[in-house]
Order: C-alpha cells, then structure tokens, then sequence
C-alpha cells in the first residue's frame, strides 16, 4: 500500500467556475485523471490536503465526488478554505454514504493509518493572522491538529502532517499551528493553497525548524499526485 497526496484540485462540474481559464490549468481533470491511474493502485490512499469542489453546497459536489469515485485508491479529504460545501461530519459521511461513494473519507479531528504511518492534519489558517478573529480561528485549528495528533500517538503511530494553509509564507508564521509541528516532533508537513510559480518560490519547501515542508497544490506539482510513502 502506498500513500500519495496532492491538494487544490478545485473541481467544478456542477459550477460554472473551470480553473481552465488559469495558465496551465488547461485539460486539468484530464491530465489528473491520467497522472493518477498511471500510478495509484485500488489498494493505495491518496490525502486530497483541500480545495476539493467549488460547490456551494453538499448536494452540488456530487459530481466531482464522482469524479473522485471513479479514480483508484481511497481518498482522505481534508477541508481547504474554498470547500464551502463542507458541512457537519455526519452529514457529510452520511451522504457519501448513500451515493455509494465509500471509498472517500475525512481527516477531521481524527488520523488514519497507513502502514508505519498515521495521517494527521487540518485545514490551518492564514500566516499573517492578527485580528482577534483570526487567532480564535488559529487557536481553533491548532487544537483540532492537536486531537488529530493525539489520535496518531494512540494508534502508537508516526505522524505525518497534511494542512491546507502552509504554516509558514514568505518569512511570516502562523505560530499556533506551527508551534504544534514543532512541539510534537512532526518531521514532515504538506500543504497547498499556494498557486504560481512566484508564489511559490515564497512557501517553505525543504527544512524549516526541523520540519520538512511540502508545497503539493495540484498547479505546483503538474497534476501528478506526490508519493509520501
């Protein structure tokens, strides 16, 4: 069994929002779909770190979860800050459920084995956050990477941490969620959100306090999902 991930696929069957209109997007499901069969197994997981539908709604996802439904492996669906379909746990399980879609799962307040290895994370938040607002959302985040942390060290496993939002971005920290990674000896981190080649040359990619971070929005690693393990 192997594990990959990959994040920001921004699907949009069901909405008229194709990120086609972006340079180097073009054909991205496509070549996706194509990247993905060409190397993940039925047996393998793949950690989708965010940004998975454009859909408003859970209803209006349903096809980009088929989508999803119709590639290989099992999926473990994080939440990213344009997934405004994301509801409550049940709900959302509870309609995978009925649509037959039972190889998608969250990582949500919780981890997941594979293999020597337990899937952590959360959605994280803004690296310049200063408002009061933005550290309660921050406070929110590191306590929910907490508990996902927590259930790693139950299963007696090597946590490896998948985020939406990087940590850290051009010299600026979001402490609480990094200050997490560090304190818990997490030795591997990936992410997305960030998009383009210039944006990228700002995100942390390589060791940063003794953390290896990962930049694998779907742009960024030319739609072919990044093997962990």
């Amino acid at each position: 069994m192997s594990l990959f991930c990959i994040a920001d696929l921004h699907l949009s069957f069901n909405a008229d929002k194709s990120m086609e209109v972006f340079r180097g997007w073009e054909r991205y499901t496509q070549r996706l779909a194509e990247n993905w069969k060409a190397i993940v197994s039925p047996e393998d997981m793949v950690v989708l770190a965010g940004d998975i539908s454009w859909a408003m709604k859970l209803e209006d996802a349903k096809q980009d979860f088929e989508y999803l439904h119709s590639l290989p492996g099992k999926k473990l669906i994080l939440k990213g800050n344009h997934d405004y379909w994301w509801s409550t746990r049940t709900k959302i399980e509870n309609f995978w459920n009925a649509c037959g879609f039972d190889d998608l799962a969250l990582v949500h307040n919780s981890a997941c084995p594979v293999g020597e290895i337990a899937v952590c994370g959360t959605r994280g938040w803004l690296y310049n956050s200063e408002t009061a607002e933005d550290q309660k959302i921050v406070a929110r985040e590191a306590g929910r990477l907490n508990a996902s942390l927590d259930e790693a060290e139950k299963l007696g496993l090597r946590p490896v941490v998948f985020l939406h939002y990087p940590p850290v971005y051009d010299n600026m920290e979001c402490r609480g969620i990094l200050d997490v990674l560090v304190q818990r000896g997490v030795k591997e981190c990936y992410f997305g959100h960030v998009h383009g080649t210039q944006a990228a040359r700002k995100a942390p990619i390589g060791e940063y306090h003794g953390v290896k971070m990962h930049l694998i929005s779907a742009d960024y690693v030319k739609f072919v999902p990044t093997l962990v393990r």
